[in-house]
């Protein structure tokens, strides 16, 4: 996960920038993001007025958190996903939300516009609100504050809650409780807080270790955000194994960041749901879902260089289970909405990337956002909406895993995890014939109406095409520009390029 924790040197930021190899480097942007790191080193600083928030604030430090480690318990098995999964009868959720996890330290230069049209784009998927996970940088409670602005200014039932980045914000003396504190009793009252039962809904990633200067960890937490404070329902994403939930009472549910993806190079499976779900009792449970995850730092910066495994529909697959199971899963956080440095991103690229520019540049996200909103729809009322237009939704990486690069980061760990597959999900009106199609590579597929999953493996250098036909007549033809893969990779980029058919 990245964010705006400032444990690593500017001096080492500049120098990072600076020997990103010039192949890979885009060439819009960048300039001014090194003008950055220097401004960063040489304590220049800047008075930025935003509509809803004036402060004076320095210039960001870019900078990664660790990766948090994954019990072993939650490690799946292989799984065979239905290409049309049914949906659990006998609704007892009366409503199931999805929120969008929303990183504050990669939007140092928003304004009130970009928030509203974040809430706006998100709002429109079927997204009801973001997690705004903060650190310790002094200009994000500005951006904050810009965010709550935009949705009360855009008069929209959207809803924003924090989550405390606890690998960013102290929380070792009882004066580290203030920040938190403050940002509770900030907000709690705000129109767009999110509320559960009648309580102002709070996360965090990780904290696991905060005492806050207590006894314990769950005293720290529920001096906190328990005690003499606005009444809160905290949601943590506690790194820790579930068979000890019993001893954090602080708890009303918690929150399985490492659901989102197989940790191991396996399917997706709804283990890791089921062993919280069993600790938990009767606490609430959210879910993580996500649809990739690369990240590619080099031993001179950030040194974290790897993949979890994204085949097999890793999205499609995710939501499917959460739609199998949604009358116990009432949260699912999608992980996340601008995430560049891991490449879990579904929302725009924009913002300040934190140096993830040479495997971000040119892989634009957004076309998950409708399969999306197919799914959410759902998991939201246990029926998949009805299907009135064709439309394909395809993904790939570009490059083979196995290929050789001159790329001085080297391959990312787990590679061999991935295999060099075109993951389509076509979603019909009608039974149809979907072809998919890459230099010699080709399938013909006799697909049924409603959503299906498809594979193609991808050999030589192509153009990705996908058509659809129903007898002579031709439904769909999708030939999305820049989708060409290349046995040649200039880089080891192993991050998704994903194309949507028209709405």
């Amino acid at each position: 996960m990245l964010s705006s924790l400032s444990y690593l040197s500017e001096a080492l930021l500049l120098s990072a920038l600076l020997a990103t190899p010039s192949n890979s480097l885009p060439q819009a942007g960048f300039l001014g993001e090194i003008e950055t790191a220097f401004d960063n080193i040489f304590g220049q600083s800047v008075d930025v007025t935003k509509t809803g928030a004036s402060v004076n604030i320095t210039r960001p430090s870019i900078t990664i958190r660790p990766s948090m480690p994954i019990p072993t318990n939650s490690i799946p098995a292989n799984l065979t996903n239905p290409t049309n999964p049914p949906i659990t009868s006998n609704v007892t959720v009366s409503k199931n939300l999805v929120f969008a996890h929303h990183i504050v330290g990669n939007t140092y230069n928003y304004t009130v516009q970009t928030w509203q049209n974040d809430i706006s784009l998100a709002a429109s998927k079927g997204i009801d609100a973001f997690a705004l996970n903060i650190g310790r940088d002094s200009w994000e409670s500005g951006q904050v504050s810009n965010a709550y602005s935009a949705a009360k200014s855009l008069n929209t039932t959207f809803k924003l809650f924090i989550s405390f980045d606890m690998t960013s914000l102290p929380c070792a003396s009882t004066n580290d409780a203030a920040t938190i504190r403050n940002y509770v009793n900030s907000y709690a009252a705000h129109p767009n807080q999110l509320q559960y039962n009648n309580s102002a809904f709070i996360s965090t990633f990780a904290g696991e270790s905060c005492t806050f200067g207590a006894a314990s960890v769950d005293q720290g937490w529920t001096n906190t955000v328990k005690k003499n404070l606005n009444s809160t329902y905290f949601v943590p994403s506690f790194f820790v194994d579930p068979a000890t939930f019993s001893k954090y009472t602080v708890m009303d549910g918690a929150f399985n960041w490492n659901s989102g993806w197989p940790v191991g190079n396996t399917s997706i499976t709804f283990q890791s749901d089921q062993t919280y779900l069993a600790n938990l009792q009767n606490r609430t449970y959210m879910a993580g879902v996500s649809p990739w995850f690369f990240t590619h730092y080099s031993p001179q910066t950030y040194n974290k260089n790897f993949i979890y495994r994204s085949d097999d529909w890793l999205f499609a697959q995710r939501w499917e289970l959460l739609i199998q199971n949604r009358t116990q899963v009432p949260f699912a956080q999608v992980i996340t909405w601008n995430d560049y440095g891991e490449s879990h991103y579904v929302g725009p690229v924009e913002g300040v990337q934190p140096m993830s520019q040479a495997w971000v540049n040119g892989f634009d996200h957004q076309g998950w956002l409708d399969l999306m909103k197919y799914y959410i729809t759902a998991y939201k009322t246990g029926i998949y909406p009805a299907v009135t237009k064709d439309r394909v939704f395809t993904w790939a990486r570009l490059y083979p895993a196995a290929a050789n690069s001159t790329d001085p980061v080297g391959k990312p760990d787990n590679w061999q995890w991935t295999q060099d597959y075109l993951w389509t999900v076509s979603i019909l009106s009608a039974p149809a014939n979907v072809t998919q199609t890459c230099g010699n590579s080709t399938s013909t597929t006799a697909v049924p109406a409603g959503l299906s999953k498809l594979k193609l493996p991808l050999m030589t250098n192509c153009s990705v095409k996908v058509v659809v036909n129903r007898g002579n007549t031709t439904s769909l033809t999708f030939e999305p520009t820049g989708f060409n893969f290349s046995t040649s990779p200039p880089s080891y980029n192993f991050n998704a390029f994903v194309a949507a058919s028209p709405a």
